[in-house]
């Protein structure tokens, strides 16, 4: 038997701040490097970035369709959901990614990808044992076949029918914003370090 404590839904609350914590600090940390890839020639490294951006959006807001406020009400397993348990925490890692593309870093889209990845890895957990404790049986067969992070497209399935709430796909869309004002928030941030008012303390691959 788990604890009562163990069955407790994941603080959503606390884990949007510290990621909003972490953006911020990633802002702040920006200022202090350059990036290899923010000159010249860097264009693909760009594009790439934003559209893994892009894809986040999408793709948060394809599971939003899905899940909407069925969240702990109801068991959803069709869609992306069928490919995997979490497909909002794996869209918002690959934002993570295409920031750190954007601003012209392998290795900022490789540290921002892991950090998001521990962080909503961790809350996963958390929320498959509430989970587990609201539904059982059903929950145990669903993630015994279905991965808890890394899609796999062959188990694609999706429901004859699909209802969506409205204010749920708009929270989501808005959250999904922040990953987009992070792209002109980069950009700002290089014209104020081109412009000699603050400078790079080192470069950064």
């Amino acid at each position: 038997m788990r604890s009562n404590a163990a069955n407790k839904p994941a603080n959503q609350k606390a884990r949007i701040r510290l990621l909003q914590f972490g953006a911020a600090l990633f802002l702040v940390g920006f200022m202090a490097i350059q990036p290899v890839f923010s000159h010249d020639g860097s264009d693909t490294i760009e594009c790439i970035g934003v559209s893994l951006v892009l894809l986040c959006v999408a793709g948060r807001a394809w599971s939003s369709l899905y899940i909407g406020d069925k969240k702990n009400r109801e068991l959803v397993t069709a869609g992306p959901y069928s490919m995997t348990r979490n497909p909002l925490y794996f869209f918002s890692m690959l934002g993570a990614v295409g920031i750190g593309l954007f601003a012209g870093s392998l290795v900022l889209a490789g540290l921002l990808g892991c950090l998001t990845y521990l962080i909503l890895t961790t809350t996963a957990v958390k929320e498959a044992i509430h989970l587990d404790s609201l539904f059982g049986e059903s929950y145990r067969d669903y993630e015994g076949r279905t991965p808890e992070f890394w899609p796999r497209p062959m188990l694609y399935s999706d429901a004859e029918q699909v209802t969506f709430s409205p204010d749920a796909l708009k929270r989501t869309v808005l959250d999904g914003l922040l990953f987009i004002v992070a792209l002109p928030a980069i950009e700002l941030l290089e014209v104020v370090k081109e412009s000699g008012y603050m400078s790079a303390g080192f470069t950064l691959l």
